[in-house]
């Protein structure tokens, strides 16, 4: 029998090995539309890719090497699987559980908001659903299985709707800021001012 720690190294370094031919062949590429639409067409739910790197980062979650830190309770998850390096193109991968089923918050539709943010460099970000309707919502609307790209600058509250989904996203130089939402603004992937 392999220990844990071993598997779940093993599990992280096949999630990394697989990314990297995709962070080579997106590492010039800016997030927002125009990438999001690519990614959905070369690299969506029917490619090998996708259906590659989601079944890694699903048996990460389920083996607690993936999404493990908790920042709500078990609904809100998220772990960094891979610091930016000359190995990853300078990208970072980390990967987000959020279910939006029995949450408390009281939004539209019952979604699950997470953690505000923003992007500086933009987010590459895979939508794994993990049961049928759920979803996540990117800046062209909700995504239930593909891919969003907020562009450099944009920032908003994280939102799934509809069950558990998880996000495997790419963030160039690893930059994320979170820090608090503005007071009289309702989310948005609008580039900040």
């Amino acid at each position: 029998m392999i220990p844990k720690n071993d598997e779940h190294h093993a599990g992280r370094e096949a999630l990394i090995a697989c990314a990297i031919p995709f962070l080579e062949q997106v590492q010039d590429m800016t997030a927002g539309t125009e990438t999001e639409r690519w990614l959905n067409q070369a690299c969506g739910p029917h490619s090998e890719l996708y259906r590659t790197l989601a079944q890694l980062v699903t048996q990460g979650v389920r083996d607690g090497w993936a999404a493990n830190v908790a920042l709500d309770g078990p609904i809100y998850r998220r772990s960094r699987i891979a610091e930016p390096s000359e190995r990853t193109r300078y990208f970072s991968i980390t990967a987000v559980y959020m279910d939006s089923r029995g949450n408390t918050q009281g939004h539209p539709g019952g979604t699950y908001r997470g953690q505000y943010h923003a992007h500086p460099y933009g987010e590459l970000n895979m939508v794994v659903p993990l049961n049928p309707g759920a979803a996540l919502n990117g800046p062209n609307g909700w995504c239930e299985a593909g891919w969003t790209a907020p562009a450099p600058g944009s920032h908003h509250y994280p939102e799934a709707r509809g069950g558990a989904v998880i996000a495997l996203f790419f963030l160039p130089a690893g930059r994320i800021a979170y820090h608090a939402a503005p007071q009289a603004q309702e989310p948005t992937h609008e580039p900040a001012a």
